[in-house]
């Protein structure tokens, strides 16, 4: 019998823009974090086991206070480490290397907790509604082609901040809604008259709001693992004579290749939702103000593990 997928959340990154660590902050009423809300949210479209992968120097903070208080949640958490040494065969680490080898390699790194499972994807420090959990385990559920991956998009105008920029990955699908490319735009910025981006800081091209863009929320069958791991090493020879100090392994990429050898379907899912999330400290207030709104509304228990 297939095992039930499970989620699967990156909170392993530095959050260098934002100046601390994100992953941990208190936006709810009770001090729960942003991923809290998406354990809660996930649980209720049908996931039972979540898989938080963070790195080895923050558990002691992570597990007093996120961990402390998922030791209520109604899943099984298990936990994962992003270590710069978990390499293949053959490689080691560059001197002078801090940085973490990318979302490609943290997925890589929890293959042990992810067990043979299909799986969903997200960011710790994103808040991506209800409707997104529900629409991925649905999808992978019932998915019985190994090689169909899927993603959820979420409209551009429900994803920008008014704090500054941000990067976003526009998706290109075919007329089967199927991705055929993810155009990766670093600098997108809201403006008076709508939303546009720039490459060089001077010529800008508008983009419509309702333009779908990937917020990193994938659903993988088991067997992408196993291309991670056979590509992971051809990444690392390229990366360890271009960019031995910063260079990263993501997700996206990953899942361009097999796009474009043709062995792997990517289906795009959509959600309604607004996305919240935190990329600059000067959004966490709309976000707790968000979640509080939800509260009252009755879509969140005041306290979620009560």
């Amino acid at each position: 019998m297939a095992k039930k997928p499970v989620l699967v959340v990156l909170a392993a990154g530095m959050g260098s823009r934002y100046g601390g660590l994100k992953q941990i902050d208190p936006v709810g009423s009770q001090g729960e974090a942003i991923l809290d809300y998406s354990i809660y949210d996930a649980h209720q479209a049908g996931f039972d086991t979540v898989v938080i992968i963070i790195k080895e120097a923050i558990k002691k903070d992570f597990l007093e206070t996120v961990g402390k208080r998922l030791e209520k949640a109604p899943v099984e958490i298990r936990y994962a480490y992003q270590e710069l040494t978990d390499l293949p065969a053959g490689f080691t680490v560059p001197e002078g290397r801090v940085k973490p080898w990318g979302t490609a390699h943290a997925v890589f790194c929890a293959r042990e907790a992810i067990d043979g499972a299909p799986f969903a994807v997200v960011n710790a420090d994103d808040y991506y509604g209800k409707a997104a959990f529900k629409v991925i385990y649905d999808q992978l559920a019932a998915t019985t082609d190994p090689h169909a991956y899927c993603m959820v998009g979420y409209e551009l105008g429900k994803t920008v901040t008014d704090h500054g920029s941000v990067a976003r990955g526009i998706c290109v699908t075919d007329g089967k809604g199927h991705l055929t490319g993810i155009d990766e735009r670093t600098r997108v910025e809201k403006y008076p008259g709508g939303i546009h981006f720039t490459e060089d800081g001077e010529h800008w091209v508008d983009v419509p709001a309702d333009t779908t863009v990937s917020m990193n929320l994938w659903g993988y069958t088991p067997g992408f693992l196993k291309e991670l791991e056979a590509r992971f090493p051809a990444f690392l020879d390229k990366a360890l004579v271009e960019n031995p100090i910063k260079g990263e392994f993501f997700l996206p990429l990953a899942v361009s290749q097999l796009i474009a050898e043709k062995k792997a379907t990517v289906t795009v899912l959509t959600s309604p939702d607004k996305w919240y999330g935190v990329t600059y400290a000067a959004d966490k207030p709309a976000v707790v103000a968000a979640l509080r709104r939800m509260t009252d509304e009755g879509k969140y228990p005041d306290g979620l593990w009560k």
